[in-house]
């Protein structure tokens, strides 16, 4: 385990450091963060695929003391960089995603353009080898004992991880903080759109017991109906019965607790920035009005932990770029909260 002792945490973040400013090496660190830069399949605002090396700079300006959890940054961590070919891959096939959507866009019959017939064959494809490649790194890193934070790039990202999960500790549950459901079928024709990501992992994932999604407000019929087929499987809180049970006299106390007692006692967070409000990421993939403050949500988490839940591991994604690093600031603070908590339920 990294050797902290000595180090200043009151200090200015020192840009030559890691994540958040700490000096620990992978090896020395608890606490693996693995970013990835993918945003092929996004239907709205692209650059989160460059959300990763962002956020790593403004972490430098997220103070290190936690009231609630203290000091559990000297576990040690670790963000690796962003591997070169994954964002390279992911550009090239962004192209021809935004052309194939543009295509689809106008009412064209897909089946009478080769090309692209050729694009979407080549965008599932290398979303099938990104899925792949996530599964390696993360069930690699779980091997060898360490806490791993999966960083995107887009929503759909952290199928791979989903599933090293449950071949390294079995049955688990979900809980996601989200403006969208993610469980529409193939969107747009691509079999893992980050529209998709929750539908794959419950289709492809049967030790995912249950998935209990916290803030969706912007969804489709066929994804209502999902949700019904699958039975206690899912469980939603809409955005707008949360809030219609606050103005009629449910303390959000209340909702937290309920939404605890949905959840197993083995459980993975997935955090899509969307569920804030949007003043909070404006640029992130997909905005919708409403969502949640930050606080809200590390209340919900404060909870989780006092529980005696375990959480297994968390993917941070959505986070949107900008000029004034407002998104990143903001991202960097949700993802230092979620390094804590992983740390704290862990020991």
């Amino acid at each position: 385990m990294a050797d902290l002792s000595n180090f200043d945490a009151n200090s200015v973040g020192n840009p030559n450091f890691n994540i958040f400013g700490l000096p620990s090496t992978e090896e020395e660190s608890r606490l693996v963060i693995l970013p990835i830069p993918w945003e092929v399949t996004v239907s709205y605002n692209a650059g989160t695929a460059r959300a990763p090396d962002h956020i790593c700079k403004a972490s430098l300006q997220v103070d290190l003391f936690d009231p609630e959890i203290k000091d559990a940054w000297r576990k040690g961590y670790f963000m690796r960089t962003p591997d070169k070919k994954i964002l390279m891959k992911s550009d090239y096939l962004r192209k021809e995603a935004e052309l194939y959507i543009n295509y689809i866009s106008q009412g064209e019959i897909l089946e009478e353009n080769k090309f692209m017939c050729k694009s979407l064959r080549e965008i599932n494809q290398g979303s099938l080898f990104l899925n792949d490649w996530v599964y390696e790194q993360t069930k690699e890193l779980l091997a060898q004992g360490k806490l791993v934070g999966l960083l995107g790039g887009d929503h759909s990202t952290p199928l791979g991880y989903f599933k090293a999960i449950a071949d390294t500790y079995g049955d688990f549950g979900i809980l996601q903080i989200d403006a969208h459901c993610d469980l529409r079928k193939a969107y747009e024709g691509f079999n893992y759109s980050h529209a998709s990501i929750m539908y794959n992992a419950i289709e492809q994932i049967p030790q995912l017991k249950k998935l209990v999604q916290v803030g969706v407000r912007d969804y489709c019929e066929e994804e209502l109906e999902y949700k019904e087929n699958a039975g206690d499987r899912i469980e939603i809180y809409f955005d707008k019965d949360i809030k219609e049970r606050q103005y009629e006299g449910d303390t959000w106390k209340q909702i937290v607790d309920e939404i605890v007692a949905k959840l197993p006692q083995n459980v993975f967070i997935s955090f899509d920035i969307d569920g804030l409000d949007p003043k909070l990421c404006p640029h992130t993939g997909t905005p919708v009005q409403g969502g949640f403050q930050t606080d809200q949500v590390f209340y919900l988490f404060k909870k989780l932990l006092q529980s005696g839940r375990k959480v297994l591991g968390f993917d941070l994604n959505e986070v949107g770029v900008s000029n004034d690093e407002w998104d990143e600031n903001v991202g960097a603070r949700v993802l230092y909260k979620l390094c804590n908590l992983l740390i704290a339920s862990n020991g």
